[in-house]
C-alpha cells in the first residue's frame, strides 16, 4: 500500500509542520486570539471588530481575519459581519478552563 503525501504548511519555530506547532503559530500572530475572543459572542463588522481590538491596524487585522478564515476559523457572513464557525466556536470553547483559571489566578 502506498503512502498518502501529508500537506506541510510552513510553520515558524517548527521544521515538522505538526498540526499542533501550525494551530500555535496561527494563534501566536497579533491579533489572532483576540479576533477570535471578540467574535465569540457573536458576529461582528470589520467597524466593530476594529473597535473591541483596541483599534487595531485595519492593515494587520485584515491579514489575521484572512488567515483565520483560511484556518477554517472565521466566516464573512451575508451581512457583511465576520463570525466563528463551527470549528472557530469549537475552538473558543477550549479556551474556556484557561479564561477560567485565569480569572482565578488575577486575584
Amino acid at each position: 500500500m502506498a503512502k498518502q503525501a501529508v500537506k506541510t504548511h510552513s510553520v515558524r519555530g517548527s521544521r515538522t509542520g505538526r498540526p499542533i506547532m501550525a494551530l500555535l503559530d496561527l494563534l501566536g500572530r497579533r491579533w489572532a486570539l483576540r479576533i477570535l475572543w471578540e467574535l465569540r459572542d457573536g458576529p461582528l463588522t470589520s467597524r466593530a471588530l476594529r473597535g473591541a481590538c483596541d483599534e487595531a491596524s485595519p492593515t494587520v487585522l485584515q491579514a489575521r481575519l484572512t488567515e483565520l478564515r483560511e484556518a477554517g476559523f472565521v466566516e464573512l457572513g451575508d451581512g457583511g459581519g465576520y463570525g466563528l464557525t463551527p470549528l472557530g466556536r469549537d475552538l473558543c470553547e477550549t479556551f474556556m478552563p484557561l479564561h477560567r483559571f485565569a480569572e482565578r489566578w488575577k486575584r
